[in-house]
């Protein structure tokens, strides 16, 4: 079996939400994705996809995917797609670095690994645990109300853990908004919830230790990437009580074992396209449930068909470490595929079917941008 042909598709992805703020002043109104169809010369084709947050996340972004796959797909044609480490071995002599545009390729290559032998992605990533995954939203900053009532409404379509965006800077209210959205969020808390203030870098050590002086005692909340760089991580994590999360400094396999060497975190956010796809994904994963960290399998952002990916990676994952999996559907309007796995008593299960499950809407992709062939 050998890859014959990578068509690349670009798709604007609109926010449901309307604007997505982010600590530090970034907004989102849109997410620009790149899409991959791999044919193989008996006929099998394979999707992936790697949508950025934007260019202010960390060092990623949509122009740069699409360059870095025009770098790698010359290179992947004619190999077998199955041989998913060898793959990822020619895009690594391709293009140092760069994972996301790595993602959509490797996803793409499981996705035909799977259908070619009749089995679902997760069978192959390790098997299934069998076991509903608990599903996250994502609730972008705004006054301490307005979250609380999202996450309400997030919990009336099922989900059971919520992520709430802090991060505030002094002008804009500072420590004790963040300490006031926290407690919001958190004041109709259900049993079995879960629930992740995520600063996506935007806390230093003293705006975070002030944030969580001004909060009432006995709230059950994890901190998620409270600071941007690894020395005010670490000077915080020497002085915090709570449980901290790695993010945005969690992007290989280095950083994971740095993590765990360190005692930096507690879990980690193992976000597919930030990892480079499925295949680090996997590696990530072990070493984490090896030091007893927890995981949360996520996407930086995504629509169905990188939720696909999600899904099986999570499923994968021992339930004592797995703490969510993000529902990047909700996110977005655009409707990129059908994937049975619908939200149901707080999670979802994967589907039972070849690959990943999916059947593309290419009708929303329009014409490839770039194709690659023998």
């Amino acid at each position: 079996m050998k890859i014959e042909i990578i068509e690349v598709y670009q798709v604007d992805l609109p926010y449901s939400g309307g604007v997505y703020t982010l600590s530090g002043g970034r907004e989102y109104r849109s997410f620009d994705a790149t899409i991959v169809r791999i044919e193989t010369a008996c006929g099998i084709e394979g999707w992936g996809e790697s949508t950025p947050f934007g260019a202010t996340y960390i060092a990623a972004h949509a122009l740069g995917v699409r360059a870095g796959i025009a770098e790698i797909a010359p290179h992947l044609i004619g190999r077998d797609p199955r041989q998913v480490e060898r793959i990822n071995e020619v895009m690594q002599g391709a293009l140092v670095g760069h994972n996301h545009s790595k993602a959509a390729l490797d996803i793409a290559c499981w996705d035909i690994f799977g259908k070619s032998v009749g089995l679902p992605v997760c069978e192959l990533l390790g098997g299934s645990t069998g076991h509903r995954l608990p599903t996250i939203s994502s609730i972008y900053a705004g006054t301490p109300d307005d979250m609380r009532t999202r996450v309400a409404a997030h919990r009336t379509k099922g989900f059971m853990g919520h992520s709430i965006k802090i991060g505030a800077l002094d002008v804009e209210g500072g420590p004790a908004l963040d300490a006031e959205r926290i407690a919001a969020c958190l004041a109709d808390r259900r049993p079995g919830e879960f629930f992740l203030a995520d600063a996506n870098g935007g806390l230093i050590p003293e705006t975070a230790l002030r944030m969580l002086r001004l909060l009432p005692s006995g709230l059950d909340f994890t901190l998620e990437a409270p600071c941007a760089t690894w020395g005010e991580t670490l000077s915080l994590r020497k002085r915090c009580n709570v449980p901290i999360i790695m993010d945005e400094l969690a992007q290989d396999d280095a950083d994971i074992i740095q993590i765990i060497a360190c005692d930096a975190a507690d879990g980690i956010g193992l976000k597919i396209s930030k990892s480079g796809g499925l295949t680090p994904g996997r590696r990530q994963r072990d070493i984490a449930c090896a030091a007893g960290l927890t995981v949360s399998v996520q996407d930086t952002v995504g629509s169905t068909i990188a939720f696909a990916g999600i899904v099986h990676l999570g499923a994968t994952v021992p339930q004592r470490n797995l703490r969510c999996i993000l529902d990047c559907r909700e996110m977005v309007t655009l409707t990129t595929a059908k994937f049975d796995a619908p939200v149901v008593d707080g999670g979802v299960h994967v589907p039972d079917l070849p690959g990943l499950g999916l059947v593309v809407n290419t009708n929303v992709l329009g014409d490839p941008i770039e194709t690659f062939r023998c």
